[in-house]
């Protein structure tokens, strides 16, 4: 079974069709929620154990929204624009957390940070707004990287007798999903400046 467009049906084109209430944006919405719950858990309870599972829910809802989407025919206009969004609150917001409970070194964050923000200003400066482009290869393997990587790091925390091997299972998973984190940033940032110019060199023939 493939991971990668699991759901999609060969010959049936995915259109993303203009509704808000299906399945997977709900479990969008479930991912957004498990964040303070994360944040609450780690910084206020010092349960590392509960945050693991949190992190295990995140990270499969990720998968199964994007299955079912493609699967059943529910993927909308609004899901391709929430569910990165949600990817990059939680994997920034979890790697913040990690920084004060003193489980990563704020290198971490700054890795993950720099690239989006860098096409972030590229997005606002050419689109005001979502560039629409299609997700890539690389960044699904990317977020999956880092999705798992980083519930292994905080397990790695409990005294479960090979917490060593976790972290260090932990840090190779993260080192491979950083450096997908900058080859995906690289390849947006190119597509980016790429529709970016088309769109000007357009509006500036039509106007």
């Amino acid at each position: 079974m493939k991971f990668i467009g699991a759901g999609a049906r060969p010959g049936r084109p995915q259109v993303d069709r203009d509704v808000v209430y299906t399945i997977p944006n709900l479990l969008t919405v479930v991912r957004f929620m498990g964040v303070p719950l994360f944040i609450w858990l780690v910084l206020a309870q010092h349960e590392y154990g509960a945050g693991v599972v949190v992190l295990a829910v995140m990270a499969g809802t990720d998968w199964i929204d994007g299955y079912i989407a493609r699967r059943f025919d529910q993927a909308s206009r609004l899901g391709r624009v929430l569910d990165p969004i949600a990817d990059r609150l939680a994997m920034i917001a979890v790697a913040v957390t990690l920084v004060i409970a003193g489980v990563v070194h704020w290198l971490y964050l700054a890795a993950l940070v720099i690239p989006d923000a860098v096409l972030l200003a590229m997005t606002l400066f050419f689109f005001h707004g979502h560039p629409d482009l299609p997700v890539s290869v690389v960044g699904k393997v990317r977020t999956g990287l880092l999705l798992l990587g980083t519930p292994l790091l905080v397990f790695s925390r409990l005294d479960t007798g090979f917490s060593g091997q976790l972290f260090a299972a932990a840090w190779v998973v993260l080192g491979l999903g950083l450096v997908g984190h900058w080859v995906a940033a690289y390849n947006y940032f190119r597509a980016i400046l790429r529709k970016g110019r088309e769109l000007k060199r357009h509006d500036g023939g039509t106007a």
